[in-house]
């Protein structure tokens, strides 16, 4: 009987595959028009997705990740054949611009296997060292795979 599964599809905003033995598999549309379907047994988890009502402002590390996708390097291509060291520094940026470098890094042994809106990183730690803080807690013992994932620029 197959796992039961959820397709991130419809979501918006950053979010947070780790690789926990939940039994159910999340998946993705990523690598831009190439529409690929990985997929990761795990637990999802949004991460710093915001929208302020006044002036209909959605806030994101999306934002910035889906416009370097779609920027002069890739073009939208979906770096289907994989990501490199200048992609991972460009990632790990954005990560600790969301606060979020403390606990989570870009897997450099994995970047062949990354593409956008599909990166392999490394759950180094809890978010926050006090767990009640933290959007995510408890996922022991570290460093655990994880996949950053967004919305698909297709």
């Amino acid at each position: 009987m197959p796992k039961p599964t959820i397709r991130l599809y419809d979501t918006v905003g950053t979010g947070l595959i780790i690789g926990w033995k939940s039994g159910v598999i999340i998946s993705n549309q990523t690598g831009g028009f190439s529409c690929l379907q990985p997929e990761m047994e795990g637990i999802y988890v949004p991460l710093r997705n915001d929208y302020r009502i006044e002036g209909l402002v959605f806030e994101s590390p999306e934002i910035e990740l889906s416009a370097y996708f779609r920027g002069p390097k890739h073009r939208g291509s979906g770096a289907v054949s994989g990501l490199d060291v200048i992609d991972a520094d460009f990632i790990d940026g954005v990560l600790q611009r969301a606060n979020l470098s403390r606990a989570v890094m870009v897997d450099r042994g994995r970047l062949r296997d990354s593409n956008e809106a599909w990166v392999h990183v490394t759950l180094i730690q809890d978010e926050w060292n006090d767990p009640s803080l933290g959007v995510f807690a408890g996922f022991g013992p570290y460093p655990r795979p994880a996949i950053l994932t967004w919305s698909n620029s297709d």
